[in-house]
């Protein structure tokens, strides 16, 4: 399974990264630039911060030819931006995402998330995100185009083309628990778990309530790692928003956060024995 997308947003991000570099390097202001180029002022400080949504290739070969960037620099920044301009399914909803989380995401070679009350949505049966969405604010009309979103997304961990990322994913039994749709449903989502947990790229670990209060961290996280020398990203999710981190210092923190609820969760071929224990308890 392809995706056409498939690492167009970390594109976008390290040509705004190398643009900066570039720019920093000829002892321009962004200022200066936008004057040189007669743009208004601010532009390049947009680009420059990744507030855009899909680059203009004159644009960028304006900005190669202020840079003097020639070689292989030039053929690199030149790729990005073609790889940037891709159309990603989720422009089509942005009214269900508002920002790049679902194209980080989607680029990430390595996964992580800690989901205190609710699974994850890559591991989500269609019946329980469904119950979720129907139990929120939201209008019928988003939460069907959120539903779409969700099983979209969820394509991620089926891929055969190399790109599958490891997905690393810490719940806790509250998200398991709680009553929600018909008992065949309930059976369902833990049986989809099991077979998820099962795939090689799949490392899935449970914080029992007999173990005392979730060990690590409290908030939902996602945790995105990249190829090469691009820095991870972490993006906290509330009710109604999900907040971006990118601070390294602040990354740091997450990420030894999610490996001590990792230690304190159940290892995954016990926590795959949990879940068949308790599908067996719906039979």
């Amino acid at each position: 399974m392809a995706d056409d997308a498939y690492g167009a947003t970390i594109a976008k991000r390290r040509l705004s990264r190398l643009l900066s570099e570039a720019r920093e390097n000829t002892g321009y202001t962004a200022n200066n630039v936008c004057d040189i180029l007669n743009w208004g002022r601010g532009k390049v400080g947009r680009f420059e911060a990744n507030q855009w949504k899909r680059p203009e290739m004159s644009d960028v070969r304006d900005l190669m030819r202020i840079y003097e960037i020639e070689g292989r620099v030039k053929d690199e920044i030149e790729e990005l931006a073609i790889k940037a301009r891709a159309r990603a399914w989720w422009r089509d909803v942005p009214e269900v995402f508002d920002g790049e989380f679902p194209g980080y995401e989607n680029d990430a070679i390595t996964i992580q998330v800690f989901m205190p009350l609710v699974l994850p949505g890559l591991l989500q049966a269609p019946a329980y995100t469904e119950a979720l969405l129907r139990a929120g604010p939201r209008p019928p009309a988003w939460r069907r185009k959120a539903l779409d979103a969700r099983q979209r997304r969820r394509e991620i961990l089926d891929r055969t083309d190399g790109t599958v990322p490891t997905f690393s994913a810490v719940i806790t039994e509250a998200s398991l628990l709680y009553r929600w749709g018909a008992r065949e449903d309930r059976r369902e989502q833990i049986e989809h778990l099991i077979d998820l947990a099962a795939r090689p790229s799949v490392d899935l670990r449970i914080q029992r309530f007999e173990d005392g209060p979730p060990a690590g961290m409290h908030s939902m996280i996602n945790i995105f790692g990249f190829r090469d020398d691009e820095p991870d990203l972490v993006f906290v999710e509330t009710d109604y928003s999900i907040e971006e981190v990118s601070k390294p210092d602040s990354v740091k923190r997450y990420m030894e956060s999610f490996e001590r609820a990792s230690d304190a969760a159940l290892e995954p071929i016990d926590t795959t024995g949990y879940l068949e224990r308790l599908a067996r308890r719906m039979e």
